[in-house]
């Protein structure tokens, strides 16, 4: 990978990161601006699902920080772009539509087929 490219996926990958930070201090922000407060049990249930499912997808993206920052220190390490389980380079559509994929395709579908059939038994 050239000089540019790593340079356009360290940037996707910055980009990426500040954003989710910027989404988590909107959604704290929210959080702290409007309790919970509806006075019908209902109408309260309903907003603390909400409220639910919005924490849940934090903790995702909270988590997809460390891959992102792993992808951060595999670019300044040299190894971004090969996979970590057969050494082949990691093909540049695959890294624009998930720039923090560590396996090629291929290598990515054997993965998961062993895993689905490490569940099954």
């Amino acid at each position: 990978m050239n000089p540019l490219q790593l340079a356009y996926f360290r940037k996707k990958l910055l980009d990426w990161k500040d954003d989710i930070h910027r989404e988590a201090k909107e959604t704290l922000a929210q959080l702290q601006k409007e309790p919970l407060q509806e006075a019908d049990a209902t109408d309260r249930a309903s907003s603390e699902t909400d409220w639910s499912i919005e924490l849940r997808a934090r903790d995702r993206q909270r988590k997809l920080i460390n891959k992102i920052d792993a992808a951060l220190r595999r670019i300044e390490a040299g190894e971004y772009g090969f996979c970590e389980v057969t050494g082949e380079p990691i093909s540049l559509k695959r890294l624009d539509a998930r720039p923090i994929a560590t396996m090629t395709v291929e290598a990515q579908e054997r993965h998961e087929r062993n895993e689905k059939i490490t569940r099954d038994e």
